[in-house]
Formats: C-alpha cells, sequence, structure tokens
C-alpha cells in the first residue's frame, strides 16, 4: 500500500493551487491517499485568503482519496505540522510531507515511493528527502548525510519516534558534543543560533528540531542529486519566510533510481552543502561562529 500525503496549508491559495496540482500530475496519485491540513485563522486576521485556500482545497482531484482537516482556530506552522504527523502515524507506518510552498516534479512520488519501502527496516536511515541546493557541482544519483531535513520528506513511525520537541535539551546536547562543527557543517549553517531562536519564541521552527533530533540519534537522510521538489514560497507571501532566490533550484522531472548503497554520509555532498552555505561569507564567519556559541553556552551555564 503507497504512503499517504500530508499537505498542509493556511492562506496562501495561489501556491496551495500549484503544490496540489503539481503533485497530482504523479503517475502515482491516483492510488495515494491525500489528508489535506489547514491551519484556522489567528485573532482579528483578515480572513479572506484563509477561506479562498479553503475553497481551493476542495478543488483537489486524482488522488484515491481525500481527507480534509481544517482547524477551527491558528496552530501555528509548529503545531499545524506535528499535530498533522502525530495524528496520521497513529495508524500509518510511513507518510509523506509536504507544504503548500512545494511543487513537486513528475516522479517524485515515485522515489519516495521507492525509497520509504527499500529502507523501511533501516534503523540508521531517519528519512527520504526531495530537494536539493542548486549546487554547481555533480551529486550522486542519491546519498545519504546525518540528520534529517524538511522540503519535501518522508519518514517511518519508527524514526518519528525519535523526534525531541524540547529545544533547550537538544541544544544542551549539542553544545556538549564533539559533534558541533559537523552539525553546523564547520560553522557555514546558522543552526545553532535557529533551534537558541527557536527556543527563545523568535521561530516556530520544528525543522530545526527534527534535524537536531535525528543528528543526535546518528541518522541519516536520503537526498536525491536533482531536486525534485522547488520551493516557490521565499517570495515573502509566507508568515514564516523573506524574499529570496538563493535557494531557487531547477525541478528535475525525471527519474531518480534508488539503489542499494551503504548508509553513510557522502564526503562530497556534505562539502557542496558546505561551500552552498558559505556562499560569499566573509572570512570572519568561523570566529563570529565561536563568539555565538560562547554566547549560548553562557545563557545556558554551560561556561
Amino acid at each position: 500500500m503507497a504512503p499517504p500525503v500530508l499537505l498542509f496549508g493556511y492562506n496562501r491559495s495561489k501556491h496551495f493551487s500549484r503544490a496540489w496540482q503539481a503533485l497530482a500530475e504523479n503517475v502515482e496519485a491516483s492510488r495515494t491517499e491525500l489528508y489535506v491540513f489547514l491551519d484556522g485563522a489567528k485573532i482579528s486576521e483578515n480572513i479572506f485568503e484563509i477561506k479562498k485556500t479553503r475553497k481551493e482545497a476542495k478543488k483537489i482531484r486524482g488522488f484515491k482519496k481525500i481527507y480534509y482537516y481544517e482547524a477551527p482556530y491558528n496552530l501555528g506552522l509548529s503545531q499545524s505540522i506535528l499535530s498533522g504527523i502525530n495524528r496520521i502515524s497513529a495508524f500509518e507506518k510511513s507518510w509523506i510531507i509536504l507544504e503548500d510552498d512545494l511543487v513537486v516534479g513528475k516522479h517524485f512520488l515515485s522515489y519516495m515511493h521507492d525509497a520509504l519501502s527499500f529502507y523501511e527496516k533501516n534503523n540508521n536511515v531517519a528519512s527520504i528527502h526531495g530537494y536539493v541546493y542548486p549546487i554547481s557541482r555533480k551529486l550522486p544519483e542519491t546519498f545519504f548525510l546525518r540528520g534529517a531535513d524538511c522540503w519535501g520528506w518522508g519518514s517511518w513511525n519508527r524514526a518519528w519516534s525519535k523526534f525531541d520537541g524540547d529545544g533547550k535539551r537538544l541544544l544542551s546536547k549539542l553544545l556538549k558534543s564533539p559533534l558541533k562543527e559537523l552539525f553546523t557543517f564547520k560553522g557555514s549553517a546558522s543552526y545553532l543560533k535557529m533551534l537558541e531562536e527557536q527556543i527563545q519564541g523568535k521561530n516556530d521552527s520544528w525543522a530545526i528540531r527534527w534535524y537536531a533530533s535525528a543528528f543526535l540519534a546518528g541518522m541519516f537522510t536520503l537526498y536525491p542529486g536533482k531536486s525534485l521538489v522547488q520551493n516557490i514560497g521565499l517570495d515573502a507571501s509566507g508568515t514564516h519566510c523573506e524574499r529570496s532566490s538563493k535557494y531557487d533550484t531547477e525541478l528535475f522531472q525525471g527519474r531518480i533510481n534508488v539503489r542499494p548503497q551503504a548508509v553513510t554520509e557522502s564526503k562530497d555532498a556534505r562539502e557542496a552543502f558546505e561551500q552552498f552555505f558559505r556562499g560569499k561569507k566573509t572570512s570572519g564567519l568561523k570566529q563570529r561562529s565561536r563568539q555565538i556559541l560562547f554566547k549560548i553556552k553562557e545563557k545556558l551555564g554551560l561556561v
């Protein structure tokens, strides 16, 4: 039986429309059950776009069966996604997660189905990911990196059971770990700061906690060498995004073959990710990262 897709939406009807229509173009859509989770309005919020999104959701066609969950009030991004996953994982052993700003290629579902089936019983694998950064160097057809990711992904109950929602506990473990540099791609990615800001309530990121949870558990995520997912939401239209073209990637419409390979991290892919994250940052990055790390430790009483 094909794993279901969980599609999350809120108040961007045009993005939502593109997302579900692209998904429906996958051949496997007709045998896939779709769970649509629509968040509710905030207090005193203009609900016009929320109503438009809910109306758009009723137009969805092309799937085996469609289920709708409309929140009566605003849950927020993290709670909407976490509660949706927890609800479905009560009776499904694997599932695929998409948000309303993610457009997928025509063979996204075939890749996800193949990989979720192939690595179902491998406890070293946390998830399967569909997006990959616009990296100039050639990557393997598929490869592993430690941790987890959030733009078009699938997982299993056995892996999701490792999710720790306590950001402070995760940060404390990471700061005591010798793997901090690995976690931040040698300081090129501001993941520790992101986790600290989640603790402080400055962001509502479930994804940084998922990445940290899988990373600390020593688990890996499978990525495609060419992106089967395109993020169309980095246009400042969303609640938790700013305008950016850095993550724009060409949407691959071909097949990604899932073949046997050792569940170990790809050194080439890690170096490519680090180079991408670093971008045009100055040579003072390492020093600033150390300063930020010291301040975080100081706040948590670890120094």
